[in-house]
């Protein structure tokens, strides 16, 4: 019994000391333990106002105009009763004064101690932002873009285009990258850049150095004359060995778009009797022999007649490089492709060369797609994927290799751009 009242006393005494600490204590005001993020709903609000670019426009109009009214109904009904606000909007100046004031617009007279702002920075509707990229070589050297769009040959494995479609969209592509952008318009024009000779009177115009874009696919435009009896050795692989030579000699970058480089030979006009096994006239099946060929004149080693090797690793994708480079040039081909036509990794150490830059991963052996530089000079790309070309892959490996800047023009430039600066205090409540 004595137990049972000993508890109920204990009982009574903690209650009544919890109901007396409870009365007399000072609890900390709701906005204490929970202040409200002024800074944060500054900038919500600021966002929310320009969803539809509204804001933006506004703050560009004169300041008699009728939306600068709306947008400060607008702002008001943004906000809680008890906030008060401050809008401010300055010009970004680029000499002197940084910040010029334009207008002010205020619910209070003050706001109060505590307050915090946010800002956010609008560009003039009509003032439109570009870059400017660096053009190869222009630091010295030069850099000249040759593309293959001959109208006496004919293309292969280029399935659902002609050379010259695709010669327009690579120059559509690259030309900004280039001192010179030169079209190839025939296989006379392509004989005299073989002999070292210009074929325009652009003072850009430098045939060392030069990158060469073959649009033709497998198939290799021929010129009439010393290159088409001189080279029609070995059904015209003698000719792959000589454009291997001419790639050393002048420093160039040649480039095969898809498919098998060197497969074929075109010239409609000196060839037009003969047809590459599969009913086009005008071209000549040169075969695996092509490639090998190329690759020892590239090395300048002697001629010799011999087959080369491709594979089919199957899917393959698209290297971090690349990945990389076509985000920051805004070219977006495929993450992923086929390949059917993959150079051999034995080439590297046969030929001298080595992999400047990877566009598809190395799968295995088999290298799908790649800019292969040799140990002296000239250098040469290679897409070795089934039929369909994406000259968008072109692009990219080529610019990731040479990796011109870009320069972007300023955000900040004067009459341009202004800034908003929404400064919030919060009144009332306890």
């Amino acid at each position: 019994m004595m137990r049972t009242i000993e508890i109920l006393l204990v009982i009574m005494i903690i209650t009544g000391a919890f109901t007396i600490a409870a009365f007399f204590a000072v609890l900390p005001s709701p906005r204490q333990v929970s202040p409200l993020n002024l800074r944060r709903l500054a900038l919500t609000t600021l966002q929310t106002l320009d969803g539809d670019y509204s804001m933006s426009t506004t703050v560009f109009k004169p300041i008699g105009d009728s939306s600068w009214a709306s947008l400060q109904i607008a702002l008001s009904a943004s906000l809680p009763p008890n906030i008060v606000y401050n809008f401010s909007v300055y010009e970004v100046q680029s000499n002197g004064k940084l910040f010029n004031p334009i207008k002010s617009m205020s619910n209070a007279r003050d706001l109060g101690v505590g307050s915090d702002s946010a800002s956010y920075l609008t560009a003039s509707s009509n003032v439109s932002f570009s870059s400017t990229p660096q053009k190869i070589g222009e630091s010295g050297g030069g850099s000249t873009l040759y593309i293959l769009n001959c109208s006496d040959a004919n293309g292969w494995w280029i399935t659902g285009y002609t050379a010259q479609k695709l010669a327009g969209d690579l120059r559509m592509l690259l030309s900004p990258y280039f001192q010179a952008t030169i079209m190839v318009q025939n296989t006379t024009q392509l004989g005299l850049l073989l002999n070292g000779t210009k074929i325009t009177s652009s003072p850009y115009e430098k045939v060392a150095s030069a990158v060469l874009i073959n649009t033709f696919g497998e198939t290799v435009p021929i010129p009439s004359g010393y290159y088409l009896t001189q080279g029609a050795q070995d059904s015209y692989a003698k000719y792959c060995y000589l454009l291997g030579q001419r790639v050393r000699q002048y420093n160039w970058t040649w480039a095969s778009i898809v498919g098998w480089p060197l497969y074929y030979v075109s010239n409609t006009v000196a060839l037009s009797g003969s047809q590459n096994g599969w009913g086009i006239y005008g071209m000549v099946m040169v075969g695996s022999p092509g490639l090998q060929s190329f690759l020892r004149g590239l090395d300048n080693q002697a001629y010799a007649y011999g087959n080369s090797q491709t594979g089919s690793p199957g899917v393959v994708y698209l290297s971090s490089v690349a990945k990389y480079y076509s985000d920051y040039y805004g070219i977006f081909p495929s993450t992923y492709s086929t390949a059917t036509r993959a150079l051999s990794t034995s080439i590297l150490g046969t030929y001298h060369l080595s992999v400047s830059t990877y566009i598809f991963d190395q799968t295995g052996n088999w290298i799908a797609g790649a800019v292969y530089r040799h140990a002296g000079t000239g250098a040469f790309l290679s897409l070795g994927l089934a039929r369909t070309p994406d000259v968008r892959l072109t692009a990219v490996g080529l610019l990731s290799d040479y990796k011109p800047r870009l320069y972007r023009s300023e955000y900040t430039a004067a009459g341009t751009s202004r800034l908003v600066v929404l400064q919030l205090g919060q009144v009332g409540g306890a």
